[in-house]
């Protein structure tokens, strides 16, 4: 057999067994059962449990598969969904403290440009602390609805 060939059977054997060594890390629950049928008629099952979401996003998930084909009874997709929901949740995201956060927690946690993020710094070093969403939103050049939408994120210390 060409070496080529043995590289790629071994490989092949590899993700087999690794793919075996996934379905048996889930964990035990209602909904396993279901959730390692339908999760891999497309895809590897690892793919699947690799995110973190909360229920309405598994639940967004779930109908994608759905409209792409996935095959299940309703009380099936409702097995898989509160598995995933129970065992695979979403991570708190972090809040941000206005008064204390860099430019790049601004950016990545507001989805803010730059400039915006910038323009926060530079208003806090010139004017204080912040003390409210108001003060945050007198910022000039700074997308005040962006900030009302994630007010909940939003932390002054």
């Amino acid at each position: 057999m060409p070496r080529g060939a043995v590289v790629c059977r071994r490989a092949t054997l590899l993700l087999a067994l690794f793919a075996t060594c996934a379905f048996e890390q889930l964990p035990d629950g209602p909904g396993k059962a279901e959730t390692e049928k339908i999760c891999s008629q497309c895809h590897e099952l690892e793919r699947s449990i690799s995110l973190r979401q909360d229920r309405g996003g598994w639940q967004a998930t779930i109908d994608k598969m759905v409209g792409l084909g996935a095959k299940g009874t309703e009380k099936e997709f409702q097995a898989v969904g509160d598995y995933l929901a129970k065992n695979y949740p979403g991570e708190e995201i972090p809040k941000i403290d206005v008064n204390e956060a860099e430019a790049i927690e601004f950016e990545s946690g507001l989805t803010m440009k730059r400039s915006e993020a910038a323009a926060i710094i530079q208003y806090r070093k010139t004017h204080g602390s912040f003390k409210s969403i108001e003060d945050l939103k007198k910022v000039p050049g700074i997308d005040a609805a962006k900030i009302e939408a994630k007010k909940d994120r939003l932390l002054f210390k």
